[in-house]
């Protein structure tokens, strides 16, 4: 349970809350890989392989899930540079325990992304190395966090990147070390910046990457009442980026502080078709641009449970894709994450 408040970019977990909402699972034999989740132990907030089950078990037919960096379990000692190994020996641990069936037959944290700071340059390439070799075969690529912007009440008191840090030339040094160990980048940064991840693509076209959360489009602090005007300017990114092969794009994560929305302050939780109502411009303008072959829905829990729970998400997911063929419902629900992280079910 959270008590994180603003500004934190989460949302405290209220289970009593949560409890308040069931629906009857939509499709539930569809198989789905959640692409995008956290594992934590914090002082105000756990989130452990039994919470992940408690949600992943609660209708919907999950087969794999693929585990994103959120800083757990770094090493204490040893060099700065790869104290982040630690959390990939953690995950992998996790997906050992999932692999041996006793935790049911989904293959919890297949796919594991950690973190690199890129900023080392081509020393990134041995840190590489030592993820790769804890990994035990599911490590699949790193996510460094760029997400920056003038506002002050927008930034995670977690991560303070520099401004245009992807142009950085030591960063981009780090960057090309990925494509040669075939592994991929996970992109986390604000609307604003979706270029940003444009310009890289371009220069690394060998290079997959994953843009996280539809590119982070802000609606507090100095974007507050604009979500109109922001709808436009990230709708234009997002189709010019679109235009870069190398690129594919998680929907999903639009439920943190910095989104805007308010469905933590009503009396019930979210109906997943509320949820699907608010999201269709969004994901919509994002399949139209990539297509489905390059786009897969996405939990980020525990992160989004603030506002919603897991099997809600999901049906809200099932609503939004209602239209699509069968062959892009398979895409956008397992397909483009088993083929982007490389997972076999």
């Amino acid at each position: 349970m959270s008590s994180t408040t603003t500004p934190s970019p989460y949302l405290p977990v209220r289970d009593d809350w949560l409890a308040r909402r069931r629906e009857p699972i939509l499709d539930p034999a569809l198989p789905i890989v959640d692409p995008h989740h956290h594992l934590w132990e914090r002082p105000d907030w756990r989130y452990m392989l039994d919470d992940l089950l408690a949600d992943t078990n609660s209708g919907h037919n999950i087969i794999g899930t693929v585990f994103v960096q959120c800083r757990s379990m770094h090493r204490a000692s040893g060099p700065e540079a790869f104290r982040p190994v630690g959390e990939t020996e953690f995950v992998n641990g996790v997906a050992a325990m999932s692999a041996s069936g006793g935790y049911g037959p989904s293959k919890i944290c297949a796919g594991i992304v950690g973190h690199v700071d890129l900023r080392n340059g081509d020393r990134s390439r041995e840190v590489l190395e030592a993820h790769i070799r804890a990994g035990g075969g599911r490590f699949r690529g790193i996510r460094h966090i760029t997400a920056n912007d003038p506002d002050p009440t927008l930034m995670n008191p977690a991560y303070a990147p520099p401004s245009r840090l992807m142009y950085d030339e030591t960063f981009r040094q780090g960057f090309a070390c990925l494509a040669p160990l075939n592994l991929s980048f996970d992109a986390w940064l604000y609307h604003p910046q979706i270029g940003d991840v444009t310009a890289l693509a371009r220069t690394f076209p060998g290079t997959p990457i994953c843009l996280n959360h539809v590119g982070g489009p802000l609606a507090i602090g100095s974007y507050e009442g604009k979500r109109a005007e922001i709808s436009a300017e990230w709708s234009k990114s997002i189709r010019e980026l679109a235009a870069c092969p190398n690129v594919v794009v998680k929907l999903g994560g639009m439920a943190m502080r910095i989104n805007g929305w308010d469905f933590h302050t009503k009396a019930e939780p979210p109906s997943s078709q509320e949820l699907a109502a608010a999201w269709k411009p969004y994901v919509e303008t994002c399949i139209e641009a990539f297509g489905a072959a390059r786009c897969m829905f996405e939990s980020n829990f525990p992160v989004d449970k603030g506002s919603y729970g897991y099997a809600a998400f999901w049906n809200a997911c099932k609503i939004l894709a209602k239209d699509a063929s069968a062959e892009e419902r398979t895409a956008l629900f397992s397909g483009t994450a088993a083929r982007f992280y490389r997972l076999e079910f």
